[in-house]
């Protein structure tokens, strides 16, 4: 299982990477002396829930590299798994923002938050109601 679990992290490592760096470039552009004060304040929390998406889903491969040859592997693959999934949510919550920032900044319509609304649910069918529900649907009892 360790070896899927590595695999599983290694791809979602690269988005919130990619993401992370992204969002600490848009402090040092001109445009971010015109970002309203709500809107820096979402820009903040994002790259607060980015830095911490970050930590989460690097944490599997720390985990590993600090408890490899000690026999607690049942245990590390619980913790690296936990750590995955959680970092899966942040990851969730720092594209949501990421999404609500980028769509308020290049449009006045109201129906910025419907889309984030709708992008966020996609996100929640693809990453975790489909999951759950083939696990549910195909685990033998």
């Amino acid at each position: 299982m360790w070896q899927e679990l590595i695999q599983e992290v290694r791809v979602a490592q690269m988005g919130v990477q990619i993401l992370f760096g992204f969002l600490l470039t848009v402090v040092f552009t001109p445009k971010y002396d015109d970002l309203t004060d709500t809107d820096r304040t979402i820009y903040l929390a994002t790259v607060v829930l980015g830095a911490a998406a970050t930590g989460a889903l690097i944490g599997p491969v720390s985990l590993h590299r600090l408890v490899s040859g000690r026999r607690v592997k049942p245990q590390a693959v619980r913790w690296a798994s936990r750590l995955t999934l959680l970092g899966l949510v942040l990851l969730l919550a720092t594209t949501t923002a990421s999404l609500l920032l980028i769509l308020r900044v290049a449009s006045d319509d109201g129906f910025v938050p419907w889309l984030v609304v709708g992008v966020v649910g996609w996100y929640l069918l693809c990453w975790f109601a489909l999951p759950l529900w083939t696990r549910h649907r195909y685990t033998s009892r």
